[in-house]
């Protein structure tokens, strides 16, 4: 069925272009470069967080020929602390592919960009029409729930056939002409205005025709899940510092903190001694002279919240290391792609507790 309307394109670009953003770093640009490398950065990420992040990596990788030669670890050094590290990963990874497919220009049509490393169906119609204004819908979490106030979609989410729905209705939305101040214009409407929590309504240009608004079901749509108590992880790590040096662990490439250096982790089971739990991953690394617990620290990811009690160990004689692990100068730590959590503990013990 055709969900076309006419109006909602119109008041949106009009809207767009006198309360939108208009200044942002990688705006004002026809550079798919930093279009490509802020829609990746934008996943799930706000735009103030993701700005500084942008300005220092552009400083760092001006274009996608350097991004491609670099090393991973610099290149994850410079996302420590935006999380959802797969997507750095899979940003080099689509550097190198852009590099030796594409002769170093990235493509510009959606169906190509697709099927680059990290990128999906509306990140690439959004960089497809902000390189070079091509016709391609974008359907994000904002504009989802743009689309299911504005017209009143009811449904799980995650079932296909709302999916399709929504996918159906974009479609059927966008303008003949002016698709950048547009599909701007979705973003924008659904990050600063129709927010998840505590949206403002009386701002927004759709307030008189809002079906969510109107039926008093703003705080319902878009439909959720009920959410279930988020699963409680317990860990421990090690701080071993030795001649100036902290032992680290390269994380493996999958799972959470892919590819990023941390502490030496071990598993504590609920109502055990965790200090003997300590002393044996201790003992992986050589003879403990010295170990005693800090401060627990605990951060929450999607789907676990991570309890992280942190021993530090002074050793009397080092043991030969696999090749996960390495010392590394503790004057180094600032440049080391480290998840937060991990540099927050370890700006947190400067000072004697790292000498």
């Amino acid at each position: 069925m055709n969900s076309a309307d006419p109006t909602f394109a119109a008041t949106l670009i009009a809207w767009q272009k006198q309360h939108g953003r208009q200044q942002l770093p990688w705006q004002n640009t026809r550079d798919a470069y930093r279009i490509w490398l802020s829609e990746i950065m934008l996943q799930q990420t706000q735009v103030a967080t993701v700005i500084p992040y942008f300005k220092r990596f552009v400083a760092h990788f001006p274009d996608i020929a350097t991004l491609a030669a670099a090393n991973v670890d610099d290149v994850m050094a410079l996302w420590s602390g935006l999380g959802y590290y797969a997507r750095a990963r899979n940003l080099h990874r689509c550097a190198q592919q852009v590099v030796i497919e594409h002769q170093g220009t990235f493509p510009t049509d959606p169906a190509t960009i697709a099927q680059l490393p990290g990128i999906g169906r509306s990140t690439a119609a959004a960089i497809a029409v902000f390189v070079t204004g091509q016709r391609a819908a974008i359907l994000d979490g904002n504009v989802k729930r743009v689309l299911c106030r504005v017209f009143g979609i009811e449904g799980d989410l995650s079932s296909k056939a709302i999916e399709n729905a929504l996918w159906q209705r974009a479609e059927d939305l966008m303008p003949q002409q002016e698709l950048e101040p547009y599909t701007q214009g979705l973003m924008d409407l659904g990050a600063t205005i129709c927010t998840r929590g505590r949206p403002t309504c009386t701002a927004c240009p759709f307030s008189s025709r809002c079906n969510a608004l109107a039926t008093e079901r703003v705080d319902i749509l878009p439909e959720r899940k009920r959410r279930k108590p988020l699963p409680q992880k317990q860990v421990g790590m090690l701080i071993i510092v030795d001649q100036g040096k902290l032992l680290m662990q390269q994380r493996p490439a999958k799972g959470i903190w892919g590819g990023l250096w941390s502490l030496p982790e071990f598993e504590l089971v609920e109502n055990s001694d965790g200090r003997q739990a300590a002393k044996r991953a201790a003992a992986l690394f050589g003879h403990e002279s010295e170990l005693h617990a800090l401060e627990p620290i605990a951060h929450t990811f999607t789907h676990f919240r991570l309890h992280i009690t942190p021993w530090k160990v002074a050793l009397s004689r080092r043991e030969a290391l696999d090749e996960d692990y390495f010392w590394l100068a503790t004057d180094r730590l600032a440049q080391a792609p480290l998840p937060a959590p991990i540099r927050k503990l370890l700006n947190r013990l400067k000072g004697s507790k790292l000498e």
